[in-house]
């Protein structure tokens, strides 16, 4: 069990991603809970701040959340909408949807559910703190604002001064919450990506994992 935590922008969708491939593990992104939880809800009307009836969508038999080595996946409705999620308006809604308690709560057994297998990375703002507590490697990735808002900005087309302050309302917003907030795990590695590329970070996660397993 690999868990892997940091703000918005850090690498850690892109990362995880190779970094399961490589290890031949599942690859489980917690954020696509709560992205697909957001469509959702947009499609059946519901309000955002409504919590109890986005508690009671957490159990719509129309939404199921599937994750292999290849990547997670979110079906509505029986259609696979994962590209229609990976956008910045509905990142916009699931930053609300997850800073709801019972909502985070509602999901968790859910998520859990996915370390049951062979082995597992996951990645997302709590991984390491509250969905995976007792995950055998804990990293938190960081980067600057600046690296951050232009990896954001080149994925998402959008112009660089606009997506820095949408990355500072996010962490921000991810940080403060009440519920489960974007922390480092006191026993996780940090890992600053400002100047890295995925590659590198992946074989550096891929090193110390290596050197973990030889240990035990």
């Amino acid at each position: 069990m690999i868990a892997i935590d940091g703000p918005a922008g850090s690498g850690k969708s892109t990362v995880s991603l190779k970094l399961a491939k490589k290890l031949n593990l599942t690859f489980l992104t917690t954020g696509a809970f709560y992205r697909g939880l957001a469509f959702l809800a947009n499609k059946r009307s519901i309000p955002l701040d409504d919590e109890g009836a986005l508690v009671r969508l957490t159990h719509d038999a129309g939404f199921s959340v599937v994750a292999n080595s290849q990547g997670t996946r979110v079906l509505v409705d029986g259609q696979d909408v994962t590209s229609q999620i990976n956008t910045e308006e509905v990142g916009k809604g699931a930053s609300l949807v997850s800073a709801l308690p019972t909502v985070r709560a509602a999901l968790l057994e859910s998520q859990r559910g996915f370390a049951r297998g062979a082995g597992l990375v996951a990645e997302g703002r709590d991984c390491g703190t509250v969905v995976f507590p007792n995950a055998a490697l804990k990293i938190f990735l960081t980067a600057s604002l600046e690296s951050r808002a232009h990896r954001r900005s080149s994925e998402y087309q959008m112009p660089n001064q606009e997506t820095q302050k949408a990355l500072e309302e996010r962490d921000s917003r991810d940080s403060q919450r009440a519920a489960a907030p974007m922390a480092k795990a006191s026993d996780a590695i940090e890992i600053d990506t400002s100047e890295m590329t995925i590659d590198e970070v992946v074989g550096k996660i891929a090193q110390i994992y290596s050197e973990r397993r030889s240990k035990n």
